[in-house]
């Protein structure tokens, strides 16, 4: 499904969840109250500005006594997202981020990836998957990727832990690419990049991924990620305690400059290996 088709579809939710809610005569306010969530993000769902969460969806038809229609029209639209179903909401709330604050343990985060490094990426997930499989895949991240390209785009704040750049993914020339690109970004002042060097031992992030999303009209959202699942968490305790050990890995990293020297040196690293292959 097209992006535009997709979207219509999405109105088309939030039209039905206005007038099934009108009809029933209950406010915006007073059906986010049984189904928790504010009467502003009910709004929201009626002009399709955002998407809600399964539970949602679920809770609003027992609300409405709806006979299962929103769950099924959301399940319909989710499967034919090009993300998967965990990660799907992620990736509609990524596009109304005002800022995304992330933390990559081991590999490069998807909105700064390369298309071969991200094919590689997905080989390495899919050795036994065709070539139209994985390519589809690719697309799907290389059209998250325009994100950092839009002039209203996200500030958008990464800390990479050096085991990032070690990793080989793919071949050498893949990984220079790669870092060439993240180098370039930096240098062009679209992104804002520290590294987390080896040597700084313990950190508050150990073997955890970190991401951040603030909205200029809803709350602060956590996403994590795990083996094929993810949660979006927007508990206030919970954001907080994420944005304090964000700060921590902030603090703990290598300034901006320091950065970029770090990486442009791994990047002349691969180039060396890629000329002696």
């Amino acid at each position: 499904m097209a992006n535009g088709s997709r979207q219509a579809a999405w109105e088309f939710f939030g039209a039905e969840l206005k007038r099934r809610r009108e009809d029933a005569g209950i406010t915006q306010v007073e059906l986010g109250a049984r189904v928790f969530v504010s009467g502003g993000y009910i709004g929201q769902f009626e002009q399709a500005i955002r998407k809600p969460q399964l539970d949602v969806a679920q809770r609003i038809d027992e609300t409405l006594q709806t006979d299962g229609i929103f769950e099924r029209l959301w399940r319909k639209l989710i499967k034919e997202q090009p993300y998967t179903e965990y990660f799907a909401h992620a990736a509609e709330l990524e596009r109304l981020a005002t800022g995304i604050c992330e933390f990559a343990p081991t590999v490069v985060p998807g909105l700064l990836q390369t298309r071969e490094y991200a094919r590689a990426v997905f080989l390495g997930s899919n050795p036994l998957a065709t070539d139209e499989y994985i390519e589809e895949l690719v697309r799907g991240r290389m059209d998250r990727t325009q994100l950092l390209k839009d002039a209203t785009r996200p500030v958008y704040w990464a800390v990479l832990h050096e085991a990032a750049l070690r990793i080989p993914v793919g071949a050498p020339r893949t990984m220079a690419c790669q870092l060439d690109h993240i180098a370039e970004l930096m240098r062009a002042r679209k992104v804002l990049v520290q590294v987390l060097p080896f040597a700084a031992g313990a950190h508050p992030a150990m073997g955890k991924m970190m991401w951040l999303m603030e909205f200029e009209d809803a709350p602060p959202t956590v996403y994590t990620e795990g083996v094929f699942s993810g949660s979006l968490l927007d508990d206030p305790a919970v954001v907080k305690r994420t944005r304090a050990s964000y700060d921590l890995l902030r603090a703990t990293a290598l300034s901006g400059e320091a950065s970029l020297v770090l990486i442009e040196s791994a990047a002349e690293d691969y180039r060396r290996c890629a000329s002696t292959t």
